[in-house]
């Protein structure tokens, strides 16, 4: 069963994405520049402003599509996703879809929009932490420090010592320096082990010279950003060696 009768989904969402991004943004200074920009997407005999009083600010940003849902083949309703300061919303915006035709089928915003609430995030259950191996935690750890160091650093040769035989993996070229492990997770287990670590990287502020550690703006001063990371890794001999890497799944505890 088709749910959306045919309607173009892609297409529809791309353009109430777009459309968004033009009407959820004015100031009376930019007026006639909306009017002008809107006007692509209005049907014919519809308000310039559809609906702006002229007065006002309103700014967003993170525009999305989210969802859709067909009627027919001709009619839609699309939700997009944005941020306005700090609050998350959404716009649903009615959609007419032409049908196939000599120019492909076109598109026109045909009704008022209606920005609403956007859903209260997801009540994430607790999952139970695995148990833990402090032995593996303890040889693992001088290993993966060294790992990510030449993983930050593109350090290819440096890099390769800690890889499994026939493994190679891209490197992040310099483009952050290794901050320290926060923490390890590692799972009893055998010799392949799935673990986590969360690892802290010093983000460079882009000036030159490097950033003086005793600068008080914090725009001179270089982040640390924590990321988490799901790592393949087994034993050889008396010393572990990493296979693969990713971004890391839910938190656990």
């Amino acid at each position: 069963m088709d749910v959306n009768h045919g309607f173009p989904v892609d297409r529809g969402m791309a353009f109430a994405a777009q459309f968004a991004g033009v009407y959820l943004n004015f100031n009376p200074a930019d007026a006639a520049s909306r009017a002008g920009k809107l006007e692509a997407f209005l049907a014919e005999g519809m308000s310039p402003q559809l609906g702006w009083d002229g007065n006002g600010k309103l700014a967003a940003v993170a525009i999305q599509p989210y969802d859709i849902r067909a009627d027919d083949a001709s009619n839609a309703v699309v939700t997009v996703a944005f941020q306005s300061g700090a609050r998350r919303l959404m716009l649903s915006v009615p959609i007419y879809y032409s049908g196939d035709g000599d120019d492909g089928g076109r598109l026109v915003v045909s009704g008022r929009p209606a920005i609403l609430p956007a859903p209260a995030p997801a009540d994430l259950p607790q999952t139970a932490e695995p148990e833990g191996d402090d032995i593996a935690v303890a040889e693992l750890k001088p290993q993966l420090e060294g790992f990510f160091k030449a993983y930050a650093s593109g350090d290819t040769a440096g890099l390769q010592r800690y890889l499994a035989v026939g493994k190679s993996l891209p490197s992040f070229g310099g483009a952050f320096t290794f901050g320290g492990l926060q923490e390890l997770v590692v799972p009893v287990g055998g010799a392949t082990r799935e673990i986590k670590a969360v690892v802290v990287w010093v983000v460079p502020t882009g000036a030159a010279p490097p950033a003086d550690p005793n600068a008080t703006d914090p725009s001179e001063v270089a982040g640390r950003l924590e990321q988490a990371y799901h790592l393949t890794v087994e034993k050889q001999g008396d010393k572990w060696y990493v296979n693969d890497i990713r971004g890391a799944g839910r938190a656990v505890g």
